[in-house]
């Protein structure tokens, strides 16, 4: 496995996914009450509001996952899997570095 490789792309999406976190944070902001926008228009931000709390609830434990993963890229188990304890293809490590299943057990 290329480790230099891999630590760039755990850096890559780790920026990506801060700036994700950053985003939805500001989306996630609550509604005031006494913004004039009609009830309709405030039912909808309301559901926007929740639907963007659960992307951002997903983005955090990704960030998580990944700062994880590359704490323990230098680990010689780093790439195997934790529930059959198989190579997880390097594919896959570089598509999802925060996945510590190979492709068979995460489904």
């Amino acid at each position: 496995m290329d480790k230099s490789s891999i630590r760039a792309t755990i850096l890559n999406e780790i920026s990506k996914t801060e700036k994700a976190v950053s985003d939805y944070k500001e989306l996630t902001k609550p509604i005031s009450p006494n913004n004039a926008i009609g009830r309709v228009s405030r039912m909808d931000a309301i559901n926007n509001r929740s639907v963007n709390e659960a992307s951002l609830r997903q983005a955090e434990i990704k960030l998580t996952n990944l700062q994880r993963a590359l704490s323990k890229l230098d680990d010689p188990d780093f790439g195997i899997c934790l529930k059959c304890k198989q190579h997880i293809p390097i594919g896959r490590i570089l598509i999802r570095p925060e996945s510590f299943l190979c492709v068979n057990c995460a489904s």
